[in-house]
């Protein structure tokens, strides 16, 4: 019964991570607490998850979608001859457009200054950093700095696949029954595998 469950376990995983590089779902400010606002020096606020539009979409590949800037407009996260990258670990590079300021750098470097401005991602969600436009000055990223808004994003991710993996074997264990039946079953992997894919389920027990 183990190794069985373990082969399905392991079969399901690989289509659902097959899936999950076509599956996009907005998943900035995942608790509706307001987390989703970077501060540019001189533009003021800016809103990953604004009222109209797509909002921001954190991918272990990129980011896509656009933010919205009450004093500038639309920053496109995913233009053409650009794009804002994450390589998987949270480091952000590359380059937003905005039509009414130019270029955005994820990753800028300052001559001189081996300290990393650059945006980053930690494990938590949690936007950090600096990001830089020429016409614009910095753009701040840290919550500490900003009356506790910062941008916050949620991604159901590797670690969650092992957590439920552990848990879905030992079924004894509730966390993993989350379709509130008496028993962890297949189920349960359906709607993790639905979590998977939206990236950001409300009230993701396994975090």
């Amino acid at each position: 019964m183990m190794c069985s469950r373990r082969l399905i376990l392991a079969i399901f995983a690989m289509a659902i991570l097959a899936l999950a590089t076509v599956a996009s779902a907005e998943n900035i400010d995942p608790y509706d607490d307001g987390s989703q606002y970077a501060y540019g020096e001189n533009v003021g606020w800016l809103n990953f998850e604004p009222n109209e539009g797509p909002g921001i979409t954190v991918s272990d590949a990129n980011l896509t979608g656009c933010v919205w800037a009450e004093n500038i407009g639309w920053i496109n996260l995913d233009p053409n001859f650009g794009g804002v990258t994450n390589d998987g670990t949270g480091l952000l590079s590359g380059y937003a457009w905005s039509e009414n300021v130019g270029w955005i750098n994820f990753n800028p470097k300052v001559p001189g200054d081996p300290e990393h401005y650059g945006v980053t991602i930690d494990h938590e969600g949690n936007f950090n950093g600096w990001a830089w436009g020429e016409n614009i000055g910095w753009i701040n990223f840290n919550s500490a700095d900003l009356y506790g808004y910062g941008v916050l994003a949620c991604k159901v991710n590797f670690i969650d696949l092992a957590n439920f993996t552990s848990l879905w074997l030992d079924d004894t264990d509730p966390p993993a029954n989350l379709n509130g039946k008496d028993n962890v079953d297949f189920s349960d992997f359906s709607i993790f595998a639905s979590y998977w894919l939206n990236y950001c389920p409300d009230n993701w027990p396994l975090k």
